[in-house]
């Protein structure tokens, strides 16, 4: 009986499948040059309604000729911040197919000081991308009205 509970218990891993169905050919797909045009990029891309109400936590995916493979919606939280689970934010480069990534989230606040929380999360995304071959090109903080890139800042 032992035995037989074994074999059985074999039979019940979860199958897991990755699949990658671009819409757009490689060719259509819009590049990033600058930290302003990634700002407007994820600008137009967010929610205005809630902009100034909720922090939200997004990444871009990017091939390697800095063409945008998509946008993806990380985490939404509260009026004091949100949630960015590495696990999450690697999970969804590795299955866009991205060559690198960018990061973005909101201050509700309109204050644009990267917190000590900010910083130790960009580093520690930014040395778990290296170990898989994914480079964090930048990690914005954006508001309605003004942004403040990391990389731009020289904080990368």
């Amino acid at each position: 009986m032992e035995k037989l509970s074994s074999q059985i218990a074999l039979f019940q891993v979860a199958e897991i499948t990755v699949s990658y169905q671009p819409k757009f050919k490689a060719s259509e797909r819009p590049t990033v040059s600058s930290s302003k045009d990634v700002y407007n990029f994820f600008f137009h891309n967010w929610d205005n309604t809630r902009f100034e109400m909720i922090e939200q936590f997004k990444i871009m995916l990017l091939n390697r000729a800095n063409k945008v493979l998509g946008i993806f919606t990380v985490s939404t939280g509260g009026v004091a911040g949100t949630v960015a689970d590495p696990k999450v934010i690697f999970a969804t480069a590795l299955k866009g197919n991205a060559s690198s990534i960018i990061l973005a989230h909101n201050h509700p606040s309109g204050n644009l000081k990267p917190s000590e929380a900010d910083r130790q999360l960009t580093n520690k995304l930014t040395q778990a991308g290296k170990l898989l071959d994914i480079s964090v090109l930048d990690h914005l903080i954006i508001t309605a009205e003004e942004y403040f890139s990391f990389a731009d800042e020289g904080l990368l």
